[in-house]
């Protein structure tokens, strides 16, 4: 399964159980409770560790990008057909700053990295 599908149905799973947790402190059902709090702590560690997992695979490909020998900021005209550029220079990756991995690198603008000049 997808990492950011796990964070999020983990994440349900989540509330799902803080809820059921108010429900059972306010009855006072302590084996209820005591099995919803071993539960939340699972829930919280396999997030931590999901999302910890997605940050290192982000890492790793923020480093190839950035290894790339070329890279420079792309003109409006270059965003606007862009299937025409990705075309013409092999290999092109383009980060935008507003993604996860626009953030990671440090982008201000929409930025092209490849191989070759272009």
């Amino acid at each position: 399964m997808n990492l950011k599908t796990t964070i999020q149905d983990d994440n349900k799973q989540l509330d799902f159980c803080r809820r059921q947790l108010d429900v059972a402190n306010l009855t006072k059902n302590h084996e209820d409770i005591a099995k919803l709090t071993a539960k939340i702590n699972e829930l919280t560690l396999s997030i931590a560790q999901a999302k910890e997992q997605q940050k290192t695979q982000l890492s790793a490909k923020a480093q190839k990008i950035v290894a790339l020998k070329f890279h420079r900021v792309l003109s409006k005209t270059e965003q606007a057909d862009m299937g025409k550029l990705k075309k013409s220079v092999r290999g092109l990756m383009v980060v935008h700053p507003m993604t996860a991995l626009g953030k990671e690198i440090g982008v201000t603008e929409v930025t092209g990295y490849a191989h070759k000049p272009f």
